[in-house]
């Protein structure tokens, strides 16, 4: 397995937000994970990807104990993408880029032909390689996420976490950034939202209520109107599409 959770438990102050969650990924493997608002997919998030510390547990990254691995080595082998990221500089789209390579280079080290090939892959991977002197301020919400993603992959990860890719996007670009994602041939955890993208994009799902586990397993095994109902808190049809995954039809109430 790529990534391994072991119990992991993390709160603040009196509030425990994340509460005995293990769970593993294959290598290779896209990963969703789904809740309400508060079920604490975020923090799980960010537990997986070392951006902050558990209480109790433990997340191991290609056999490793994250926390024993240096922050530097780490961000070689796993990348983050937040939900937005605004800046007020009006940086080029490949400047943007460009930081990505900051594990791979030392304080002093100078800009090598591998760092711009490096750069130049990323974004022709996400089809933003016609965009690279664009302006960061001129770019769309979509294409924004997907220079988001080309800097992760500058930074040559095995490992990519991703919360909520496609927030605030019209359903045009929420389904190309997932397309993106599932094709980049990472191993991919994901918080999302929208249930049904999640039973699209996702080899499996793991299921949030209360920082803890409700169920995990492949999208036609975990979204089941039973599940809907007790966490979502919704009546819906479920129904099989025409490209196998399950669909959900939410019924007015």
């Amino acid at each position: 397995m790529t990534i391994v959770a072991k119990d992991l438990v993390w709160g603040v102050r009196n509030k425990t937000i994340v509460e005995s969650v293990s769970l593993a990924v294959a290598k290779g493997e896209t990963l969703g994970l789904i809740g309400p608002n508060g079920s604490g997919k975020s923090s799980l998030l960010r537990l997986l990807a070392g951006l902050k510390q558990p209480q109790s547990g433990q997340v191991e990254i290609l056999g490793q104990d994250i926390a024993r691995v240096p922050r530097r080595a780490l961000a070689r082998q796993v990348a983050f993408v937040q939900q937005d990221t605004a800046t007020d500089t009006n940086l080029s789209v490949r400047d943007v880029v460009r930081l990505g390579r900051t594990p791979h280079r030392s304080a002093l080290s100078g800009w090598t032909e591998t760092d711009r090939d490096v750069v130049h892959a990323a974004l022709e991977r996400v089809n933003m390689n016609g965009h690279i002197a664009q302006g960061w301020q001129t770019l769309s919400g979509g294409e924004r996420q997907r220079v988001h993603i080309a800097r992760a992959l500058a930074q040559t990860p095995q490992v990519m976490f991703l919360d909520e890719p496609t927030n605030h996007l019209d359903i045009h670009h929420q389904i190309e950034i997932l397309r993106v994602i599932r094709d980049l041939e990472l191993t991919s955890v994901i918080a999302l939202h929208d249930l049904n993208l999640a039973a699209m994009f996702c080899d499996r799902i793991v299921v949030l209520d209360g920082g803890t586990v409700r169920a995990c397993g492949t999208p036609e095994a975990v979204l089941t109107q039973q599940l809907l109902r007790d966490v979502f808190r919704v009546e819906a049809d479920v129904e099989c599409s025409l490209a196998g995954s399950p669909h959900i039809r939410f019924r007015a109430q």
